[in-house]
């Protein structure tokens, strides 16, 4: 097939497949889901004799972790989908609707504090898979960090989810050292030694954990696991940083209960082209957590997704 012969419908339709254009060719880039950017060698094994097979030899990541195939002709697509497809993957991650999940490496980091990959494939399957045909005002962004380091950029997504552990602090058991431990180690200067006790600003603590268990008295030997959620964060064109909720969630099921029920808000009261962000705007952040903490979404969720 000479180059520039596929139509502008063509070209649209299978963008919606996951298939982008190599800008001046009729090669397309197809990207493949990788879940939460993690893949077995058999997988990598596979997209490498797909990418000989169908495009140009060349695989390249891009920023969502996904995996791009380049250089595939246009006559070439179905094929292509057929052969990942028998390897047990899909392509897609395009559209106004729940976008690819991003997740950081979690428990094998040193700092990680939630399983990250286990959440994000959860997310996974629950709205990028089962929620896949559902059309939204716009894209809807999802990322999942194992902690407060936020390498994945969370607060920056449509919804990001951070691991979170609560110091929990034993004041009896602190002797008000000149040279406290906890005070030297805390990254943020959240932890001060004020008139002889220990004192954590919990305005200023990001709960990093990194405190527990380094008291030589004991005093702060455990710390309580949960999950921060940020909501309308975007980067891009126009940049805003997500808004942290009000409060901790304790459970897996409570993070995965206020994400269904965001992208229902947004499905139902976002307006057409408008991102998140901009949703939140003009509701209002109270009213947004006010609606995300109650059940009345999910009671109506069967009539919003009518819709």
């Amino acid at each position: 097939m000479s180059a520039l012969t596929v139509s502008a419908a063509d070209e649209k339709r299978v963008k919606g497949l996951g298939f982008l254009n190599n800008r001046g060719t009729d090669n397309f880039s197809g990207r493949i889901i990788t879940i939460n950017g993690k893949l077995n060698a058999d997988q990598w094994a596979y997209i490498s004799e797909a990418a000989k097979k169908f495009g140009n030899g060349n695989i390249t990541l891009t920023t969502r972790l996904t995996v791009e195939v380049q250089g595939i002709p246009y006559d070439q697509i179905d094929a292509f989908i057929a052969y990942i497809e028998q390897g047990g993957m899909i392509t897609g991650g395009t559209g106004a609707k729940v976008r690819p999940i991003v997740s950081c490496k979690g428990t094998t980091c040193q700092y990680g504090l939630i399983d990250t990959f286990a959440l994000s494939e959860e997310i996974h399957n629950e709205f990028y898979i089962k929620y896949h045909d559902v059309k939204l005002p716009h894209k809807f962004k999802i990322a999942v960090g194992g902690c407060p380091n936020n390498c994945v950029k969370p607060d920056l997504n449509d919804l990001g989810v951070v691991g979170q552990r609560i110091p929990e602090f034993n004041v009896d058991a602190c002797k008000g050292c000149k040279k406290c431990a906890i005070e030297m180690g805390c990254p943020i200067g959240a932890a001060k030694v004020v008139d002889g006790k220990l004192a954590i600003d919990p305005d200023v603590c990001n709960h990093c954990g990194r405190c527990v268990s380094k008291c030589p008295f004991s005093a702060i030997e455990t710390g309580k696991t949960g999950y921060a959620v940020y909501l309308g964060g975007r980067w891009g064109k126009q940049i805003a940083a997500g808004q942290k909720m009000p409060c901790i969630f304790e459970t897996k099921e409570q993070v995965m209960a206020v994400t269904e029920k965001a992208i229902l808000l947004f499905k139902e009261q976002g307006n057409a082209g408008e991102r998140f962000q901009q949703t939140i705007n003009r509701l209002g952040f109270e009213n947004v957590c006010k609606q995300l903490l109650s059940e009345e979404l999910l009671a109506r969720k069967e009539q919003i997704l009518a819709k």
